[in-house]
């Protein structure tokens, strides 16, 4: 694997699981007994990728204490006002210092089942000539089963917005020179995204995982409540 970085998104206010992110913020928050944010920093460890950056902006101060208290060689970007997704990864760009990273959201449950769709979702991304690549979920797969799709992928492994019967898992992977035309400070991901469909510059592919996501209170307690969820 040669992505040796990655990134984090952990600043947002988790509004849809209030009242319990009113006092912690959401990649704080246990499923199984474990905070969103470790299951996010193990895998990444696990597959390699030992430069990782959070950026945080919501109770910053909780996220700070756990990362100096359980992993103090993760680095942090802290945002004195929230950047959405977009202006989150381009107001951290400088850590990567030019190479090919990954981003993951840290309210997805990432476990080792993954591992070879990162690696496959990586081999994708390298071997074509696209600028950005992300790992898509089956919707039938999915734990919330409200979710609609976002994407749609041609035999090529180009994404698009035809028909949408898959969901974005919170995977990705970036070229840093996306951003190179960026003025805006505070922007969604989604922007990119679209001008690279424009164009045939978004990879994707499609996980056979089940995608164990905390859309919203109700399916936050239904994860810790499951008893047929795999999370190791």
């Amino acid at each position: 694997m040669k992505i040796k970085k990655a990134m984090i998104l952990a600043a947002g206010y988790g509004k849809r699981l209030l009242p319990l992110t009113q006092r912690i913020p959401k990649p704080l928050l246990e499923v199984k007994g474990k905070k969103f944010l470790q299951y996010s920093i193990e895998f990444l460890l696990s597959n390699s990728i030992n430069q990782i950056i959070v950026n945080s902006h919501h109770l910053h101060q909780q996220i700070q204490d756990f990362l100096n208290s359980n992993f103090p060689q993760v680095s942090i970007s802290f945002e004195t006002q929230i950047l959405d997704t977009g202006g989150g990864i381009l107001n951290a760009i400088s850590f990567f210092q030019g190479e090919n990273f990954l981003v993951l959201n840290s309210d997805t449950i990432w476990t080792k089942h993954y591992q070879q769709e990162i690696l496959k979702l990586i081999d994708i991304f390298e071997s074509g000539k696209a600028k950005a690549a992300l790992l898509l979920a089956k919707k039938e797969n999915s734990f919330d089963h409200n979710l609609i799709g976002d994407f749609d992928l041609d035999h090529k492994n180009f994404i698009n917005k035809n028909n949408k019967k898959y969901i974005f898992t919170g995977c990705q992977i970036l070229n840093p020179n996306i951003f190179n035309k960026c003025k805006k400070k505070i922007f969604s991901m989604n922007e990119i995204w679209n001008d690279l469909i424009r164009i045939d510059s978004l990879n994707g592919f499609v996980s056979e995982q089940a995608f164990l996501h905390a859309t919203n209170l109700d399916v936050f307690n239904k994860l810790n409540n499951s008893t047929i969820i795999d999370l190791k």
